[in-house]
């Protein structure tokens, strides 16, 4: 019987007030004990540090509308994601709060989520998901942007729609604007050169907008030298926007029809990034489910965890959780959940 933190994986368990080194399979359901590892044996959990992980989907394929994502052939992820299973996978690990990141097109699943976040306070912010380019928009953000727990909306490589195609668009740049002065944020989608260099266009069009852009670890650089040279310019460029964030979310990546966990593998463009944005512009994010086409979450988790660790604790603190208030602005909602000093 395997757990879902740490299938097949080294891992501590918690038994009374031992803590002991397993192997192999997971037992803690049949023994009564709880997994609480990291997944390596040379690294047991982060003792005190809060973890708030700001990208995970929730979702319910049950529901009788059903769900526009994931497909009914998903067998990884086609059953319910929902505030339980989640905290049942991810507090072991010290994660204390998380951000659902709405994963439908559906603008009435905005308020579904809302209200599944609602019922959970691990759930401390909802990133929505609108489309600033249409008529409605200034009439389907002003309720949502009344609830405390939305943050801001999704937009980019996703659903067909394009940064691009908008940027001449007054209405799209008006409606940014308005999110911006509700003071809520936009997340890109998806990162690529091309998104890369519109959201730099972006910022120039809306300065005072703060812009999180997601799974920069996915979006490696062109093997082309003009085409690297050119998104590494822009993302040294985005680095210099006061308002500009980056997620250290989807870290492990199919290779050669392999995922390796081995961190040697992703730590140069790792580097890359933290050089390029630096301690104060960069947050966790695991993307759970979505993570489990390529890991478990006690890898997904351990290998950013192990990379950021090597930066010292001042880094590790802001990393998992005090970018996060900073950026997404969200208030306690239970008191594990860590504040900033005033």
């Amino acid at each position: 019987m395997q757990c879902e933190q740490c299938p097949r994986r080294t891992y501590w368990l918690i038994c009374g007030d031992e803590l002991f080194l397993a192997t192999g399979s997971c037992f803690a359901l049949l023994h009564g004990t709880r997994c609480f590892g990291s997944g390596y044996a040379s690294d047991p959990p982060v003792a005190g540090l809060p973890i708030i992980d700001a990208h995970i989907h929730l979702f319910d394929p049950t529901r009788p509308a059903g769900v526009p994502w994931p497909e009914k052939s998903d067998t990884v992820l086609y059953r319910p994601a929902l505030p339980a299973r989640y905290k049942n996978i991810a507090a072991p690990f010290g994660v204390v709060g998380a951000i659902a990141v709405e994963c439908s097109p559906w603008v009435e699943d905005n308020d579904w989520l809302l209200q599944v976040a609602a019922t959970d306070t691990i759930i401390v912010g909802v990133i929505g998901n609108l489309d600033p380019a249409a008529a409605a928009f200034p009439r389907q953000l002003e309720p949502l942007a009344a609830n405390p727990l939305f943050r801001g909306i999704r937009y980019g490589n996703l659903w067909g729609r394009s940064i691009s195609a908008q940027l001449g668009n007054p209405d799209f740049i008006a409606n940014l604007k308005r999110l911006s002065a509700a003071g809520l944020l936009l997340e890109s989608a998806n990162p690529n050169p091309v998104l890369i260099a519109e959201i730099l266009k972006l910022t120039d069009r809306v300065p005072e907008l703060r812009i999180v852009i997601d799974h920069l670890p996915q979006a490696l650089p062109p093997a082309e030298p003009a085409a690297r040279k050119a998104y590494e310019r822009d993302l040294q460029a985005l680095s210099q926007r006061s308002n500009v964030f980056v997620k250290g979310s989807e870290v492990p990546r199919q290779i050669d029809g392999k995922v390796p966990l081995d961190l040697a593998v992703y730590k140069p463009w790792l580097d890359e990034i933290w050089e390029t944005f630096g301690e104060d512009k960069l947050l966790y994010g695991s993307d759970w489910p979505n993570s489990d086409h390529l890991a478990s979450y006690a890898d997904t988790f351990e290998m950013i965890r192990q990379y950021v660790a090597g930066k010292g604790q001042r880094a590790l603190e802001k990393f998992f959780w005090k970018n996060s208030i900073t950026i997404y602005r969200w208030r306690q909602r239970m008191a594990s959940q860590p504040q900033l000093a005033a």
